[in-house]
């Protein structure tokens, strides 16, 4: 089981940009894929970003694809999200989860969820 912590949300401008961080607790955390969802207010939770266990594969969701970016750090147990050129549509509270069995690529496949950090982008 992994235990997953998001921080570096935040309000910033319009075209500004924001990195999120997701600590993981876990010795196995090498072996989950991870990936990042977004709730708005009234809407359902959505599938943006996901990264296989290495690294080597990513998927984007056409919202994001070209401003977003997902990387991750296997030693620091830490994903992140680079957002850039953000839009007041991408305001959200974004979750960091992680993804057992070797899954990454599907929202189904996630299982761990972390507490959410709240992004807000004032137009």
């Amino acid at each position: 089981q992994v235990q997953l912590v998001e921080s570096g949300g935040g309000l910033v401008q319009a075209g500004g940009s924001l990195r999120l961080c997701c600590a993981a607790s876990g010795r196995t955390f090498s072996s989950y894929g991870l990936g990042w969802f977004r709730q708005a207010p009234g809407k359902e939770r959505d599938f943006i970003i996901g990264i296989n266990w290495s690294g080597g594969s990513t998927y984007y969701a056409d919202s994001v694809k070209g401003r977003f970016t997902i990387s991750r750090d296997n030693a620091k147990n830490t994903v992140y999200l680079q957002m850039n050129s953000l839009k007041p549509e991408d305001t959200a509270v974004y979750y960091c989860a992680a993804a057992p069995f070797g899954g990454w690529s599907r929202k189904y496949e996630y299982k761990y969820w972390g507490q959410g950090t709240q992004v807000t982008v004032s137009s």
